[in-house]
């Protein structure tokens, strides 16, 4: 995608509705009863100018085991020089989800953290401090970004980057097997496969099953990727009838899943799904033992540093055309935040650093996404999307802030949280004991139970 277009796609923004003090703070901690609230925002701090003389030992809990001792080490050492008095500590959690959340529940997480998907909006300032308004950082980063972590008009942490939803894949395979365009089809994708086992060595599609969490990556694409809508999240997904249903045009929920359902049946990935290597599987994509794989684009780094052969890594779309036009999801990955409940200069010396790290670091584009800041350049990496439109999920309006949680742990379906449906394919495919009208039909079953819960009527 041209530069230009990406910029002016990530500038539509969502006002919120509900005001919310700036000061709130509740729950258990291991910094003790005693809470103090500050008046500093993110968009108040000038780096290297403001709160220098801050001294405090704070400690950052994140899910980047791979580069915590490399570019989070160096950026905390960069950072030093503009605040010299703030010692940082780094943690690294692998199963960051599932320990995160319970870590939450008896304080012991430290000053920094990557919210966990398993908080809704109406708990963030429990945990979280404020970090400002939406309309005041809305100056300074894409607005729109800034939804999933906002509540009211009160924005409680800062995106560390936009993923960018797609297939990684390498195209020296992709020429030895014949195939000479990318994708843009069902159907085209899993011939474009058919050719890779026909014709080479490799495994068309590794679909990473035994890491668990890589199968999220199929969630991804299923609403503004599959359908082009931005509101298909909440208007389509949370409070459509049978969302999960054949659309008959190749588009939508059913075309992501089936893809997967389809590969697996015919034979197009991994002999032994429950043998896969996530870590192995970088360098293999490299070599060219793998032809693709589903990951967002903070992938590409590590799949390109996995070998000696950086330029046969490239990027599609996830396959799928609306109207003849291709879209693709574009989300904010893990957003930091700041424990409410850490001393005065511990937050300040927080909210330095995580800013240091959006604004000044670069690490967003270094990781293959796009960072937030306004104006800031796209990564190289996504020189190959031209023309295709990016799609941001609308905001859900005021009031209904957690009903897509509400709704998807009610279904115990796991959208975007724990893979359930992916693997659910993956496993029924390889042992041919549910089709997929089957699985399709459980789904939305589950799914409108759900809805009737919460007082949706499709």
């Amino acid at each position: 995608m041209k530069k230009h277009d990406i910029k002016k796609l990530l500038a539509a923004t969502m006002a919120g509705a509900m005001a919310l003090s700036l000061t709130a703070c509740g729950g258990s901690s291991d910094k003790g009863a005693e809470k103090e609230t500050v008046d500093v925002t993110v968009d108040s701090i000038k780096l290297g100018e403001d709160y220098t003389d801050v001294t405090a030992d704070i400690r950052m809990i994140t899910h980047r085991t791979d580069i915590v001792d490399t570019k989070l080490a160096k950026i905390a050492e960069d950072f030093n020089e503009l605040y010299p008095n703030v010692n940082i500590e780094f943690e690294a959690i692998t199963a960051y989800a599932d320990e995160f959340t319970t870590r939450l529940t008896t304080g012991d997480w430290g000053d920094i953290c990557m919210i966990p998907t398993s908080v809704d909006k109406n708990e963030l300032g429990t945990y979280f401090t404020p970090l400002g308004t939406k309309d005041a950082l809305s100056e300074l980063y894409e607005g729109n970004m800034l939804n999933g972590s906002t509540y009211g008009d009160t924005v409680y942490g800062l995106p560390s980057m936009a993923n960018v939803g797609g297939i990684v894949y390498n195209k020296a395979v992709f020429e030895k097997a014949g195939v000479t365009e990318t994708p843009k089809t069902p159907e085209e994708f899993l011939d474009a496969l058919q050719m890779i086992k026909d014709n080479t060595d490799a495994i068309p599609l590794y679909t990473n099953f035994a890491a668990g969490w890589t199968m999220t990556a199929w969630d991804a694409y299923i609403d503004g990727g599959a359908t082009g809508d931005p509101d298909f999240a909440l208007e389509g997904l949370v409070k459509g009838k049978d969302p999960f249903s054949d659309r008959g045009d190749g588009t939508g929920p059913y075309a992501v899943y089936n893809t997967l359902y389809e590969a697996v049946s015919r034979g197009l990935t991994e002999d032994d799904p429950t043998t896969t290597d996530w870590e192995g599987s970088k360098g293999m994509l490299n070599k060219g033992e793998i032809g693709c794989m589903a990951l967002g684009s903070w992938c590409l780094p590590q799949m390109q540093q996995a070998g000696d052969n950086a330029d046969d890594i490239c990027y599609m779309p996830f396959p799928i055309t609306v109207d003849g036009k291709q879209y693709a999801p574009s989300a904010p990955d893990y957003n930091y935040a700041v424990n409410c409940n850490s001393s005065a200069d511990e937050q300040i010396a927080a909210m330095c650093f995580i800013k240091y790290i959006v604004d000044e670091s670069g690490l967003a584009q270094d990781e293959g996404g796009l960072s937030v800041v306004k104006g800031a350049e796209p990564p190289a990496v996504l020189a190959d999307f031209d023309g295709i439109g990016l799609v941001v999920n609308n905001a859900a309006p005021a009031g209904e802030e957690t009903l897509f949680n509400d709704v998807n742990n009610d279904s115990e379906l796991g959208v975007n949280s724990s893979g359930e449906i992916a693997t659910q394919i993956v496993e029924a495919a390889t042992s041919g004991t549910k089709t997929m009208d089957e699985l399709v039909a459980e789904w939305n079953a589950k799914w409108a139970a759900a809805q009737e819960n919460n007082g949706i009527t499709p």
